[in-house]
């Protein structure tokens, strides 16, 4: 695996200045449907590029994340089979998915949303996630949300 799809769970006092700005930024934008990006920023005091740079790289950890959602997308080889594995994999950690959306394949390549609903039987989620992001003709994953 790539050193950038590695995931680690770091204390708060670990973490840079500029990252938990970013989750609160993002959290400002959750719960303030009209503000904008640049309000959110000034109001913790960091830059937009900072901020755009980060997103997607840092999420709150939940220890009651069972219940949650998690919807990610990905990349895939249109090669049949490989949709049934990545279903089957989520089956094997006992995720539930509740929503699924396959583009049409463009050069060989589609993309795959799905959000899954992790239960209270559902394994490691950060291994299932790495697991589908190993099989071969899978290109790209990506967390998209945590609900």
């Amino acid at each position: 695996m790539a050193e950038d799809n590695q995931y680690y769970v770091v204390r708060n006092k670990a973490v840079p200045e500029v990252l938990l700005k970013v989750v609160e930024a993002k959290r400002l934008l959750a719960s303030e449907r009209a503000m904008t990006v640049q309000e959110a920023t000034e109001q913790v005091g960091i830059s937009r590029s900072s901020f755009y740079k980060y997103k997607d790289d840092i999420f709150p950890f939940h220890d009651n994340a069972r219940g949650k959602t998690i919807t990610f997308v990905l990349q895939m080889d249109d090669v049949p089979g490989l949709l049934s594995t990545v279903l089957k994999t989520i089956a094997e950690y006992n995720g539930n998915i509740l929503t699924i959306h396959q583009t049409i394949p463009i050069n060989g390549v589609a993309s795959l949303t799905l959000s899954v609903d992790v239960l209270p039987t559902t394994g490691d989620t950060s291994a299932m996630l790495e697991t589908i992001e190993k099989l071969q003709g899978i290109h790209y994953l990506k967390i998209l949300a945590r609900e």
